[in-house]
């Protein structure tokens, strides 16, 4: 038995084909290409801007009274405390100068924290030492480190620092 194509099917399909086609003129609700082409650009940004942050405003700590450059597998963790003047300081970080590159194979960083609430019971009590004590760290990967022979941490009175 041999089979023959009907020509029913086939121009029954033509048709469906022409018509169907129709569906892509013009914006029409009922082509399903056309459901979700309408794109909404939204940003997060503030309406009024965001504000100009011109340095850190954190400051320099009073005193830099330890300073330690510990090896691990990627590289090294500089970490240093400081003492400030009051309790309540927070925010510590040790801030990379000269965009965190080595200069002549010094790595810089500036030991900053951010000052008490002026209201608080804290920025007014000195107690001891060590409850005054502050510590920060930053990291210093091995292609960086490979070019350092020299750490120095700078606060406000004091640095210190820590050669190889």
């Amino acid at each position: 038995m041999l089979l023959r194509a009907r020509p029913a099917p086939v121009a029954l399909s033509l048709a469906l084909a022409l018509a169907l086609s129709g569906c892509g003129i013009g914006k029409t609700k009922l082509n399903p290409w056309n459901w979700f082409t309408h794109e909404e650009v939204m940003t997060l940004a503030p309406k009024e801007g965001y504000p100009d942050v011109k340095e850190d405003p954190r400051e320099l700590i009073a005193q830099v009274t330890a300073l330690e450059v510990k090896q691990t597998q990627g590289g090294a963790i500089v970490a240093a405390t400081g003492l400030t003047p009051t309790q309540g300081w927070w925010g510590a970080k040790l801030l990379a100068e000269n965009d965190g590159k080595p200069v002549e194979g010094v790595m810089t960083y500036r030991f900053v924290v951010a000052w008490p609430d002026p209201g608080s019971p804290a920025a007014n009590r000195v107690s001891t030492p060590q409850s005054r004590e502050v510590t920060a760290a930053a990291f210093i990967n091995n292609v960086l480190l490979a070019e350092v022979t020299k750490v120095v941490v700078i606060g406000a009175e004091t640095q210190r620092s820590i050669s190889r």
